[in-house]
């Protein structure tokens, strides 16, 4: 598989780096709130499985497996292939995902968890790609910024591959166009 990559971006030491350092934000900012900490499946899993080892206060956690991609392009509109099991109203919410470049899903879950009545909705992604968003969103808590580029490996995927790889790295333009 590494021989699938233009180069490595993010070690894994920096990766575990900015988990320690986003948990410690979120401790902070929630010590006395029990939030529900919302996974975005598949890509959010190494990440939040990370994240939420760094996080010394009360929290619960669910999942959400929702797409906006074909392949590598974004459609635009979200599909919800599984829902949550916790019921968020009233409750504090931050949804985790490995990355955000268009902003279409966090925008849209954000506003499906208020429409379902979230005291409060934040947003933590491990990587914000550095790309005009098509969605105006505020990303509350960011683990590291890439460039625009395709990027795979710690839950990043491209056709379901290379999630497993324990960084993160720019896979060859040959593999994917």
């Amino acid at each position: 598989m590494q021989n699938d990559l233009a180069k490595v971006l993010i070690s894994e030491d920096e990766i575990i780096d900015c988990c320690k350092r986003l948990g410690k934000q979120i401790e902070s900012d929630y010590k006395d709130k029990n939030p529900i900490v919302v996974g975005l499946l598949k890509g959010c899993e190494p990440f939040m499985s990370d994240l939420i080892k760094n996080i010394n206060t009360y929290i619960r956690t669910d999942y959400m497996d929702c797409s906006s991609y074909n392949g590598t392009v974004s459609t635009g509109s979200i599909i919800i292939k599984k829902d949550l099991d916790e019921d968020v109203s009233g409750q504090d919410v931050i949804i985790v995902d490995d990355i955000i470049d268009s902003g279409a899903t966090l925008y849209e879950i954000v506003d499906i968890l208020k429409k379902r009545g979230a005291k409060s909705v934040k947003t933590c992604v491990l990587l914000s790609k550095d790309v005009k968003r098509k969605f105006d969103l505020h990303v509350d808590y960011v683990g590291t910024t890439v460039p625009n580029e395709f990027v795979v490996g710690y839950g990043l995927d491209f056709n379901e591959a290379y999630r497993n790889l324990p960084y993160i790295g720019v896979l060859k333009e040959e593999l994917y166009k």
